[in-house]
C-alpha cells in the first residue's frame, strides 16, 4: 500500500515539474528578466503574498532579511499558509502553492478580495528559480516545514515543533539560482526603495528590512498616514503651496480608491498610479479618472467663484497639475493590465470609480477650504498664461523636415551619415573643448554640439523660459524629436546622445543640468537607452615615451605599480577636456574601439526616488540637498574642489 502512495506521489511530482520546468526554461516570461531587476523581483513576489494578508486584515508585520550567504528570508505574522490537504491536488495546500503554477488563494474569489502578485504564480516561480527554498508555517500550535531544491520537493511537509496557539505566520527562505541569474547579489538600496513604497501604500503595516552581510544595516518602514505621508515624503525637497495633503477615499463599483495630493512651487507634475500596490508607470484608467475629475472640479469651482472670467478659456488639465504631487492607489478584484509588463491598467470601472469619488470629495474640500482653492486656481491661471507663451516659443523650435528648411543650429558640427542608427552626438561644454572634439571626431558618424556655460536649470523654470533658452533650443533642434506632447522618438537623428564634460565639480553640475532637462522633457530618450556619459581620463602617465591613461585613482596606482614608481614617471592630472589635444581626446574618450561610456538608465520601480533625487539636487530647498550630499559623500571620488 505504501508503494502505491509513493508511486502516486512520484507521478504528481512529474506533472508539477513540467509546469516549473517551463519557468526555468523561460524565466523572463514570469519575472521580466534574469538581470538584477528579475533577481529583486523574487523578493517582491514573496513580500506581495504577505502584503495580501495585510490587505485582507490578518498581518501587521513583515520582516525581510538579506542573510550573510545572500539568501533572503521573508517572515510575516499573517494566518500562515494552510497546511491541510488540498482535495483537488491531494497534497498539503502549502506544497500546492509552492509547486504548481497558478495556484494560491488569489483565484476563485474565496481567498483574497484583491491581490498584487503575478496572477498567483509568485511563490511557485520563486521556488522554480531558487537553488533551494524552505517554507516554515506557524499554525494551529504547530510548526510545519518543507524544503525544495530547484522546484523539487525534498521531503513531504512535516511538523518540526510546537508553538503557542496564537502564534501564526509564514517564513520563507530562498537562495536565487546562479544557473538562472546573471547577478545574484542583492542591493540593499533597491529593496529599501520598494519596501518603503509598499509600506506607504499599505497604511499601518510595519516592514523591517535587515542586511546581515558585512555592512550590517536595518530600516523600519511604518506609516500610519499611508499615501498622505508618501506625498509629504515626495515633496520633501520642494515648498508646498499649502499645509494640507488633500485626501479622498471610498469604494465604488467594487473598486477601493485612495488619492492623496498636494501642490508645490515647482513646475513639474509628479503623478504615480498604483493598482493593488503595483506601480503602473504608464498610468491607465485609474489615473485617467483622476485627471478627468481634477480638471472638471477645478474649472467648475473657478467659474462659480469668478476666479476665471467669462471671456477666459477653461484651464487645461496640465495647468491644474503644474507642481502637483499625487498618488492614485486603487485596489481592484481582477485587474487587467495592458502588456506583459503590467505598466498600464485597462479596467474601465476603475476610471469611473476614481472620477466619481474624487469629483465628489474634492468639490466638498474646495468649498470647505476656499483659501487653498484660490491658491491652486491662481497658480493654474499663471501656468495657463505661461503655456500660451510656451506654445508660441515651441512653434519656433519644432523640428521641421528638410523640405521646410529649418536650419540646424549654427554651432552644430553635424555628421555626414544620415542613418540615425550609425550616428551619435557629443554635447560638449565650452568652445575650446568643442574645438578639440570637432577636430578629433569621426566626421561620418560623430556630431558635436558645444554649449556655452551652464544651461538653464529646468527644475526652477516654467516652459516658456525653458523654450526661450538658446542652448536648449539648439539641443531640441539638433535631436529632431521635439519635446513634451510633440515628442516623437522616430524622428531622433542620433542613436547615441553623449554628454562630455570636464571631470570636475563644474562638469558634474553641467551633466546634472542636462540630465534633469532630458528626464523632465524627453524621458523616452533615457528609457530607450539613447543617453550616455563620456568618461574622459583623469591622468596621463608618461614614462620613456610610453603614454598610458588612467580613468580613476585605482587605475593610476595599478599603472604605477606595473611600470615602477620612480623619477622618470611624468603624471599629468587633467583639469578639463580643453587640456587634451584632438589626438588625445580621440584616443581616450571618443574612439568607439577604446572609449568608456556610461549608459544612463531609469528603473521604473524606483521612479519616485529618481524624481526625489532630481528635486533634491536641483530644487530650491537647501536643507534636503545638504542631507543628500552628506548621506552620499562616501560614494564620491575624484572630487576636485
Amino acid at each position: 500500500m505504501s508503494t502505491n502512495v509513493d508511486n502516486n506521489y512520484g507521478a504528481n511530482q512529474i506533472q508539477i515539474l513540467e509546469g516549473l520546468e517551463a519557468v526555468r526554461k523561460r524565466p523572463g516570461m514570469y519575472i521580466g528578466s534574469t538581470s538584477s531587476r528579475g533577481l529583486h523581483h523574487l523578493v517582491y513576489e514573496i513580500v506581495d503574498n504577505s502584503v495580501d494578508e495585510a490587505l485582507a486584515g490578518y498581518c501587521t508585520e513583515i520582516d525581510v532579511q538579506i542573510n550573510s550567504d545572500n539568501s533572503i528570508t521573508v517572515k510575516d505574522n499573517g494566518r500562515g499558509i494552510p497546511v491541510g490537504i488540498n482535495e483537488k491536488a491531494g497534497k498539503p495546500a502549502v506544497e500546492v502553492v509552492f509547486t504548481i503554477l497558478h495556484a494560491g488563494g488569489k483565484f476563485g474569489g474565496g481567498g483574497y478580495k484583491v491581490s498584487g502578485g503575478l496572477h498567483g504564480v509568485g511563490a511557485s516561480v520563486v521556488n522554480a528559480l531558487s537553488e533551494w527554498l524552505e517554507v516554515t508555517v506557524y499554525r494551529e500550535g504547530k510548526i510545519h516545514r518543507q524544503r525544495y531544491e530547484r522546484g523539487h520537493v525534498m521531503y513531504p511537509l512535516k511538523v518540526v515543533g510546537e508553538c503557542p496557539e496564537d502564534k501564526t505566520g509564514t517564513e520563507v527562505t530562498f537562495l536565487p539560482d546562479k544557473e538562472i541569474f546573471e547577478e545574484t547579489v542583492y542591493d540593499y538600496d533597491v529593496l529599501k526603495h520598494r519596501l518603503r513604497e509598499m509600506a506607504f501604500l499599505t497604511k499601518n503595516i510595519r516592514i523591517i528590512l535587515r542586511d546581515d552581510r558585512e555592512d550590517k544595516k536595518e530600516r523600519t518602514f511604518h506609516y500610519e498616514g499611508g499615501i498622505k505621508e508618501f506625498v509629504t515624503y515626495l515633496n520633501k525637497g520642494k515648498q508646498p503651496l499649502y499645509d494640507d495633503v488633500i485626501y479622498c477615499e471610498g469604494i465604488k463599483d467594487n473598486v477601493l480608491v485612495e488619492v492623496a495630493m498636494q501642490h508645490n512651487d515647482s513646475y513639474t507634475e509628479n503623478a504615480y498610479g498604483f493598482v493593488n500596490n503595483i506601480n503602473t508607470p504608464e498610468g491607465g484608467t485609474h489615473v485617467e479618472g483622476f485627471k478627468r475629475a481634477l480638471t472638471k472640479t477645478f474649472n467648475d469651482y473657478a467659474r462659480k467663484n469668478k476666479l476665471l472670467k467669462d471671456s477666459e478659456p477653461n484651464l487645461s488639465g496640465e495647468d491644474i497639475r503644474e507642481g502637483l504631487t499625487v498618488i492614485v492607489s486603487i485596489k481592484i478584484e481582477e485587474p487587467q493590465f495592458e502588456g506583459q509588463t503590467k505598466q498600464k491598467l485597462g479596467n474601465s470601472e476603475a476610471r469611473g470609480a476614481v472620477d466619481g469619488i474624487v469629483s465628489e470629495q474634492l468639490t466638498y474640500y474646495l468649498e470647505q477650504n476656499p483659501a487653498i482653492a484660490k491658491i491652486i486656481c491662481e497658480k493654474s491661471i499663471l501656468s495657463q498664461r505661461a503655456r500660451d507663451a510656451a506654445r508660441k516659443a515651441r512653434d519656433l523650435t519644432r523640428r521641421k523636415t528638410a523640405l521646410e528648411g529649418t536650419a540646424l543650429p549654427g554651432k552644430l558640427a553635424d555628421c555626414s551619415d544620415k542613418n540615425p542608427e550609425n550616428c551619435e552626438i557629443y554635447i560638449v561644454e565650452g568652445d575650446s573643448a568643442g574645438g578639440s572634439a570637432k577636430t578629433a571626431r569621426s566626421r561620418a558618424t560623430q556630431a558635436i554640439l558645444p554649449l556655452r556655460g551652464k544651461i538653464l536649470n529646468v527644475e526652477k523654470a516654467r516652459l516658456d523660459r525653458i523654450l526661450g533658452n538658446a542652448e536648449i533650443k539648439a539641443m531640441i533642434t539638433a535631436f529632431g524629436t521635439g519635446i513634451h506632447e510633440d515628442f516623437d522618438i522616430t524622428k531622433l537623428r542620433y542613436n547615441k546622445i553623449i554628454i562630455m564634460t570636464d571631470a570636475d565639480v563644474d562638469g558634474a553640475h553641467i551633466a546634472t543640468l542636462l540630465l534633469t532637462f532630458f528626464y523632465r522633457f524627453m524621458p523616452q530618450l533615457i528609457k530607450d537607452g539613447h543617453v550616455y556619459l563620456a568618461q574622459p581620463p583623469l591622468y596621463q602617465v608618461t614614462k620613456n615615451k610610453i603614454v598610458r591613461y588612467a580613468y580613476s585613482d585605482e587605475e593610476l596606482n595599478e599603472i604605477l605599480t606595473e611600470i615602477g614608481r620612480d623619477g622618470n614617471n611624468k603624471i599629468q592630472r587633467y583639469k578639463g577636456l580643453g587640456e587634451m589635444d584632438a589626438e588625445q581626446l580621440w584616443d581616450t574618450t571618443m574612439d568607439p574601439e577604446k572609449r568608456v561610456l556610461l549608459k544612463v538608465k531609469i528603473d521604473e520601480e524606483s521612479q519616485s526616488d529618481i524624481d526625489l533625487t532630481f528635486t533634491t539636487l536641483m530644487g530650491d530647498q537647501v536643507e534636503p540637498r545638504r542631507e543628500f550630499i552628506e548621506a552620499n559623500a562616501k560614494y564620491v571620488s575624484n572630487l576636485d574642489i
